[in-house]
């Protein structure tokens, strides 16, 4: 696989994150207390937010670390682990295209 198809592929999975963020910021919205619905409805849409909070982090987090890799890619630092400076296999990039850990290293965190 060459570069420009690895590029492609991250910038279609930050395209579709930046979509995820989205849908995940309107659902993180303040519940206001006027509203009309039951006491254990408006628990419910409490619990929904703080899912929807974390779930909005994470691909926060996921963005960020895409952007980095994708600036690294036709670099020497492309597919290099952060922390043991080992080459990331190819398989693990092109299914979590966001790591910037070997295998061995993200499982020793």
């Amino acid at each position: 696989m060459d570069t420009e198809e690895i590029r492609i592929r991250i910038q279609a999975e930050i395209d579709k994150t930046s979509l995820q963020i989205e849908g995940y910021k309107e659902n993180t919205q303040p519940i206001s207390p006027e509203n009309a619905i039951g006491r254990i409805s408006r628990m419910d849409a409490i619990n929904n937010k703080s899912v929807a909070e974390a779930a909005l982090r994470q691909a926060e987090d996921k963005l960020g670390k895409l952007k980095t890799v994708l600036g690294k890619v036709g670099s020497p630092e492309f597919g290099i682990c952060v922390r043991c400076k080992n080459e990331i296999p190819l398989g693990r990039i092109l299914i979590r295209p966001e790591s910037l850990l070997c295998v061995h290293c993200a499982g020793s965190r």
